[in-house]
């Protein structure tokens, strides 16, 4: 059996509701329901089920004392110059990179390949393809976009299951920081 696995934050509700709040103004997007809003720290993608009870094992072992983080400005992603995603952006925090990094060597030890991309923290709040409106005034509208601070306490593993309305994410194991630790 086959499992599609991330590892996210997810924000509370405050954080949401503000997010939520910026859902409208580009012409046929694909906004992000308030269950499909987090933060993701690693894509693992597709594994078989004893590689993702390797991977869930290893990021047992993950100790970092809680803390907090902020959300700061929107952006959007392009692909073949074309925007095709809108995102609320986080401020710079060494501590969630550290915990990132974390994450990575977990995967990595697990038996995944090592993540290639540059990380780039947001929460996609809407999906874009070439039948959307321009993003422009919508980033100008939202560019003051702030919301939190949020104490990070833990993060999750989720699993992906795509369906024709849309990706379902379901909580697999939740992973407390560790107070003593700090």
């Amino acid at each position: 059996m086959s499992h599609r696995l991330f590892v996210a934050i997810c924000p509370p509700e405050a954080v949401i509701d503000a997010m939520i709040d910026t859902m409208d103004g580009i012409e046929n997007a694909r906004w992000q329901d308030e269950t499909q809003l987090h933060l993701t720290l690693r894509f693992v993608g597709e594994v078989d089920t004893p590689r993702a009870n390797d991977v869930a094992d290893a990021l047992r072992s993950i100790c970092l004392a809680p803390f907090e983080i902020a959300f700061r400005g929107v952006g959007h992603f392009e692909r073949r110059h074309w925007p095709n995603a809108v995102w609320a952006g986080v401020e710079p925090s060494e501590t969630l990179d550290i915990l990132r990094k974390k994450i990575e060597r977990g995967v990595v030890a697990a038996g995944l390949e090592p993540e290639t991309r540059r990380f780039v923290p947001h929460v996609t709040l809407a999906r874009l393809n070439h039948s959307c409106g321009p993003v422009g005034d919508w980033m100008a509208r939202h560019g003051d976009f702030a919301a939190g601070p949020m104490m990070v306490d833990s993060f999750t593993l989720y699993e992906s299951t795509l369906t024709a309305s849309g990706p379902f994410y379901e909580p697999v194991v939740r992973y407390p920081l560790d107070r003593a630790q700090g």
